[in-house]
């Protein structure tokens, strides 16, 4: 994605390599079959060799000669399962997270149990870990571990947490040479493992020490409202204060999530105490068309306004200057490709620069799933419920509150007659607005894009999606290729990565109020530090959330792939630490 690379500029690398004289291979080395992933895959991507520091260039080699068992190791991730709502795989995931850290180096490493959060629900663990290398600066670097669950398994190319490499073309995504199809692959395992990786190599470069000291902490509920990771920053936020800035971070929105509930019960009227038979809804009232009726009640007939008295009640518009942004951003935008790309049929503003305003500063309130009754596809039996649920999210922005949205959503229901409707708070993550871009490692991270040719505002055009690849056909040439995936799957890559193919930007919640020196809609713990403000990554990768979630393994063209991204995350650590334009923090040593 971001600028050209050509064999000229690794040309001094190379030469460099081809001087040595390598040991040959041992049998063991030789036995072990090699991935074969090319480091620059058909990328066109630049680096400016006038930049490159001695040890950048000595790292840059060592990831490239590394990067067999660097996809191997994103494969070793994604093989385990880690599913937040269900809980499968996350005490064993937490333990392997900490193995990383271990592995790594990190003197001080432990899985914290939160306990019970203020939700009702326990909180997964957190997993902390402590770099000292002695170094004048800390770099903190936060993870989520856990990932959605696999709610659609037969629309999969490849089994989701099998971590198979597939191509491009295969994959449904024509603008890469290779992706890795799992669960967890782009959201976020696989920037995890970049991260890591580069981390690693640097550290393998420089006689085995950091520039900076690091701090990791990973959390297992950012796909339930970051609960655990709340409850853990009530408890120990003090272990972040020796943080000097945060790698990456950047504003959030807020979300509060709820579940609503008819019941016979709270109604008193259909059944009671369990479902019945079907038969006796011609004598008996039933509690699931009450909830579609009041459901119903709550939004425009379209879906797409709240019907929720004082819902838009101190929302903030955006300045002048973010919308001259979206226009800019718009007139880059193809609107019928990036609905395609996205999986949709069509947006509900036809024009770019309205639907991006939606898309950023906008709010919504959804229904992502309910249920209730007779469950099985494509079976009968006559069922009458007596109890149905649903869940929705609130997406919000600065100034607007959601624990404030529930009570008005609450006060709503009783207005329109249905005071019966359970209303349970699952969780809120407020909003943000992230740190002052003029930070050392905001600094750092445009030095690292300047090193491929880029600035602020080409990452912007591209992470908005100006790219405009075409459906390559079905890699047939292997008989046992799998099935091509269906383009309407594919949304693109994720919120903070490089597009693929042209697509809006959404807007994404995340737990920045937790770590950010920013305003913030709540303050919880003691944390406040600098955090880098990008418009995202070098990583690529598409489909969170969906049915065949990817990662650019093999770039090509302007998308990076992953040895790229793990020569950005090295570049931009080098760079922060020989930059310092505001003091320095005392530091606690290592116990």
């Amino acid at each position: 994605m971001r600028s050209k690379l050509t064999c000229l500029c690794l040309m001094p690398v190379l030469l460099v390599a081809g001087c040595k004289q390598k040991p040959a291979p041992t049998a063991a080395t030789a036995a072990k079959a090699k991935l074969g992933i090319r480091p620059h895959g058909d990328e066109t991507i630049t680096f400016d060799q006038s930049k490159m520091s001695p040890e950048l260039t000595k790292t840059f080699e060592y990831i490239d000669e590394h990067i067999d068992e660097h996809v191997e190791n994103l494969q070793n991730w994604v093989r385990q399962p880690s599913i937040s709502n269900s809980g499968e795989g996350i005490p064993e995931s937490a333990e392997m997270v900490k193995g990383m850290f271990d592995k790594f180096g990190c003197q001080s490493t432990k899985v914290y149990d939160v306990g019970m959060t203020e939700y009702g629900s326990p909180g997964n663990p957190v997993v902390y870990a402590k770099c000292d290398f002695g170094a004048p600066k800390t770099l903190a670097f936060y993870w989520m571990y856990d990932t959605m669950p696999v709610t659609q398994p037969d629309a999969w190319i490849a089994p989701p947490f099998e971590g198979r490499i597939v191509s491009g073309e295969v994959a449904g995504v024509p603008g890469a040479t290779k992706v890795m199809i799992a669960r967890g692959a782009v959201n976020t395992k696989g920037s995890q493992m970049v991260t890591l990786n580069a981390l690693t190599a640097l550290k393998e470069s420089m006689g085995g020490k950091l520039p900076v000291n690091v701090i990791f902490l990973a959390e297992g509920d950012e796909e339930r409202m970051s609960v655990g990771l709340r409850q853990f920053m009530k408890q120990h936020s003090d272990l972040l204060k020796d943080a000097d800035a945060l790698y990456a971070g950047g504003p959030s929105e807020g979300c509060v999530y709820v579940e609503l509930t008819t019941s016979g019960t709270s109604w008193g009227r259909g059944p009671t105490e369990s479902d019945i038979h079907g038969i006796w809804k011609r004598a008996a009232d039933s509690p699931a068309w009450r909830h579609i009726q009041m459901l119903a009640s709550l939004t425009s007939k379209d879906g797409n306004t709240p019907l929720i008295k004082g819902f838009l009640d101190n929302m903030e518009q955006p300045t002048p200057q973010q919308l001259d942004m979206l226009k800019l951003a718009g007139s880059k935008m193809d609107l019928k490709a990036a609905a395609k790309a996205v999986g949709v049929a069509r947006f509900t503003s036809d024009d770019p620069a309205t639907m991006l305003k939606m898309l950023q500063y906008g709010t919504s309130f959804n229904l992502d799933g309910i249920w209730g009754g007779n469950m099985y596809a494509g079976g009968a039996g006559a069922i009458l419920p007596n109890k149905i649920t649903s869940k929705h999210n609130i997406r919000y922005v600065p100034k607007m509150n959601g624990p404030d949205l529930v009570k008005k959503l609450r006060a709503q229901l009783d207005a329109n007659g249905y005071p019966d409707v359970q209303v349970k708070l699952i969780g809120d993550v407020p909003w943000s607005r992230g740190s002052s871009p003029k930070n050392d490692i905001t600094t750092a991270h445009n030095q690292a894009m300047a090193l491929m040719g880029m600035n602020a505002l080409d990452s912007m055009a591209m992470f908005f999606g100006s790219s405009s690849s075409k459906d390559a056909p079905k890699d047939a040439a292997k008989p046992d290729a799998p099935k091509e995936a269906p383009k309407t799957a594919f949304d693109g890559p994720m919120p903070g990565y490089p597009a693929v193919m042209d697509r809006p930007v959404a807007g994404g919640y995340w737990p920045s109020y937790l770590f950010t020196d920013g305003e913030v809609g709540e303050k919880i713990g003691t944390a406040s530090m600098p955090m880098g403000m990008t418009f995202g990554s070098f990583s690529a990768g598409g489909r969170a959330h969906a049915a065949n979630e990817y990662f650019v393994i093999e770039g090509k063209g302007r998308t990076p792939g992953m040895a790229t991204a793990e020569k950005y995350v090295a570049a931009t650590v080098l760079n922060y630490a020989k930059t310092t334009t505001v003091p320095i923090r005392p530091k606690t040593p290592v116990q």
